[in-house]
């Protein structure tokens, strides 16, 4: 039954701050993203935040971080307040609820960009969904990127889970079968089954090798994904130019080292996505600290940056 606490929970349901009380929603979807172990090259957060400006999205709620972290592990930050150069305030670790009404979607959005908790998730996932009953939520869709060892040069693999085989028909979701550790993500789509939630997950396979910098290819995939499942026309061409520009640069270096094309040609023989078997010729994968070293190096002086049109 939802509105009730998970059992086992000791614990009083965190009280959302709600800032702003957004008008009757539409449908809404509830949208969410979590930086940390679930955020590989921060592409799940990127994409949420990239459709909170498209869709010109409003703050209206917040979670209390006291609860759910520990400050010596992520630390909140001092800084000048605008406008002064003598009086400073806190910056805590942010869980932010944002609501858009947008003309050209056919339902309202409710997007959550927080950081995966070091406590009590089980408290932070019902503070979450409390969140997700008052605005008569219809869906709970959270994002996810994960490393793979897949290539750069064939299309992100978007895999994922859902409630029904429907839901996952419509966003075209490769079924998981993984066990063992999860973040945050899993253990809310959890609870949102339990709780009666129709919810699903997308997560991008992010290149290991390219998980030091923005992945603009990868935020692409998520983002169109997205797009097609709410029949929202949109235009993701400046993005697109930037993802054929990351695109440009790692060709560049693969073609200055001969080392890292036959690394990426061993990767593209054994594509977990074609599920064919790595020729007998290709062989073990060569040591990859010494290529780690050189992508990172490049891409962090030519780092690209995300449509945030």
């Amino acid at each position: 039954m939802r509105g009730q606490p998970s059992s086992g929970e000791d614990r009083p349901v965190m009280p959302l701050i709600v800032e702003e009380t957004p008008p009757p929603l539409r449908r809404p979807i509830l949208l969410l993203a979590f930086a940390g172990w679930n955020d590989a090259a921060e592409v799940a957060t990127t994409t949420a935040k990239l459709l909170c400006e498209r869709w010109s999205a409003r703050p209206f709620a917040r979670l209390d971080p006291e609860e759910f972290y520990h400050f010596g592990l992520t630390r909140p930050f001092i800084r000048f307040k605008p406008g002064s150069t003598t009086e400073r305030e806190i910056i805590w670790p942010a869980n932010e609820f944002f609501y858009s009404q947008a003309p050209d979607l056919a339902r309202d959005v409710i997007v959550g960009i927080g950081i995966e908790p070091h406590l009590r998730w089980r408290q932070y996932c019902q503070a979450i969904l409390t969140l997700a009953r008052q605005q008569q939520v219809t869906l709970v869709l959270t994002l996810g990127a994960l490393l793979a060892e897949a290539p750069h040069t064939r299309p992100i693999r978007i895999i994922g889970s859902a409630t029904d085989h429907e839901l996952a028909a419509r966003l075209r979701i490769t079924p998981t079968r993984y066990e063992g550790p999860t973040g945050i993500v899993g253990v809310l789509s959890h609870i949102s089954r339990q709780e009666g939630f129709p919810c699903a997950s997308l997560w991008a396979s992010v290149p290991h090798y390219v998980a030091t910098t923005t992945n603009p290819r990868a935020i692409l995939a998520l983002a169109e994904r997205i797009a097609e499942f709410l029949e929202w026309s949109a235009d993701f061409s400046e993005l697109e130019e930037t993802a054929g520009q990351f695109d440009a640069q790692l060709a560049d270096i693969m073609a200055k080292d001969p080392k890292i094309q036959a690394y990426i040609q061993a990767l593209e023989a054994r594509d977990l996505e074609t599920g064919a078997p790595a020729p007998e010729s290709v062989g073990e994968l060569p040591s990859t600290g010494d290529l780690m070293k050189e992508l990172e190096q490049f891409l962090r002086q030519h780092r690209p940056k995300p449509d945030q049109g």
